[in-house]
């Protein structure tokens, strides 16, 4: 009896929000150049507390096609309540086919959606040496999926100072440790949670 009560006082003080973030992306997300702890993943971690678990699942270099090979594997491991899919900025810096990585996008979605996990799909724009073309069709892409999966969106992770170098590591890629708390700006009021605690 005295187990059975302790078992639902411990139940009862479990956040009555909690959920499992899965952080599914590339470079950008998997905090290349920097040291344990400065990615805005880990700043999210930080920021939210005790009451929501988040995992970053993100690899350097990963494209749409090797996000899709392993995304199965990813959900079965994590079960996650929500998927923060970061992906694609490798695929328009080698200049593949944007009918793929569309198509890659739209199956990880519905792979996320089969597994009852919410996405928030997060969006890339490529330096105007592209072409303008590429540029904008890259873009679109995410403008595509978000408004026919009707997904929380984040446009652009780097918006609002991907002009300014100074930001960014010395390959001109990848933003500093200063620069992560810009993206977390941009990426955390796009999350199906409650309040930041």
């Amino acid at each position: 009896m005295k187990k059975a009560v302790l078992l639902l006082l411990s139940l009862l003080c479990l956040p009555a929000h909690s959920a499992t973030l899965m952080v599914f992306g590339d470079s950008l997300s998997a905090g290349y150049g920097l040291k344990p702890g400065e990615g805005w993943v880990n700043l999210l971690q930080q920021q939210l507390g005790k009451h929501h678990r988040v995992v970053n699942a993100s690899q350097s270099g990963e494209t749409t096609a090797g996000g899709l090979a392993r995304l199965p594997a990813a959900l079965a491991a994590q079960r996650p309540d929500l998927v923060i899919l970061e992906l694609g900025a490798n695929d328009g810096l080698r200049g593949l086919p944007l009918e793929a990585m569309q198509a890659n996008l739209d199956a990880m979605i519905r792979t996320c959606r089969d597994k009852n996990a919410r996405v928030v799909l997060v969006g890339m724009a490529l330096p105007p040496n592209y072409g303008p073309e590429y540029t904008r069709r890259f873009s679109g892409v995410y403008h595509q999926l978000a408004r026919q999966y009707r997904l929380p969106f984040v446009p652009f992770l780097m918006e609002g100072f991907a002009g300014d170098m100074t930001q960014f590591q010395a390959d001109g890629i990848h933003p500093t440790a200063a620069a992560q708390r810009r993206i977390l700006q941009n990426v955390r009021p796009r999350l199906p949670l409650g309040p930041a605690n």
